[in-house]
């Protein structure tokens, strides 16, 4: 194990990365935990407010990845003080996504059916990463062995063939099996051979003049969704805890 980590971690310099996606994970749970607190009216929490105003952590999530950014770039990879920029990234990062779908909508939907969108971001910068962590390139390693160099190319090949897959995935609308799929193999070759979504890029490019592929692609998507939206629902509730219910807006009829 010890040697695993040295040639695989250490020696490529990707300990600032294993840091900053951990410290990114953290930060998000964490966060994610205080605010349900809060919203619940729990513990010793609550929301900090200067002169009236409510200071969203997305502010301090912006201020810590402005000075875990440039502080990487201003230090090596493999000294003490790229792996504090790297953490300090990675905490900003995790405050400022947790807050994306207040920066898209440029409004407070936290705690909405938008504020989904933020939990989806986290998920989706979390597991692209990971990807980048688990990737066996055989580059900043020192006198790599034949089998070495076999071993990593096979790795990188599969990696490819794999995120090719996920890349068809994603023109067929399938988004989440898309994401899984660029790291965990066969998952992404699932969602490429299947039919693709109605209005997605690829349905739209190659069933245009198929009808019969329009409507079992239809049909499909409409079970698919009966049966899995509600458990889907589930789990980003259990995450990023449940949206508040708004009342239905009038027309703007100006």
């Amino acid at each position: 194990m010890g040697h695993w980590w040295v040639r695989n971690i250490v020696e490529p310099g990707k300990l600032p990365l294993l840091l900053a996606l951990a410290a990114f994970v953290v930060t998000f749970v964490v966060t994610r935990v205080i605010t349900r607190l809060i919203r619940a009216g729990r513990g010793p929490f609550g929301n900090v407010r200067a002169g009236g105003l409510h200071i969203h952590h997305v502010v301090p999530g912006v201020v810590l990845t402005v000075a875990g950014g440039f502080g990487a770039v201003a230090s090596d990879r493999h000294a003490a003080g790229a792996a504090v920029a790297a953490v300090l990234f990675g905490m900003g990062a995790g405050l400022v996504l947790d807050e994306f779908a207040l920066i898209l909508h440029l409004d407070d939907v936290y705690w909405s059916e938008e504020g989904r969108k933020s939990v989806e971001a986290v998920v989706l910068t979390a597991a692209l990463v990971g990807l980048l962590l688990a990737g066996f390139v055989p580059f900043g390693v020192n006198d790599l062995s034949q089998q070495e160099v076999q071993d990593r190319g096979g790795a990188i090949s599969t990696i490819a063939v794999n995120f090719l897959f996920a890349l068809v995935a994603l023109s067929k609308g399938k988004t989440r099996i898309a994401v899984f799929g660029a790291i965990v193999p066969l998952v992404a070759l699932v969602g490429a051979v299947r039919l693709a979504r109605p209005g997605s890029p690829w349905a739209r490019r190659f069933y245009g003049r198929r009808p019969r592929a329009r409507a079992r692609a239809t049909l499909r998507a409409y079970r698919h969704d009966r049966r899995w939206t509600g458990r889907g629902r589930a789990v980003q509730d259990w995450i990023g805890g449940k949206p508040d219910p708004r009342p239905a807006r009038l027309p703007d009829r100006r």
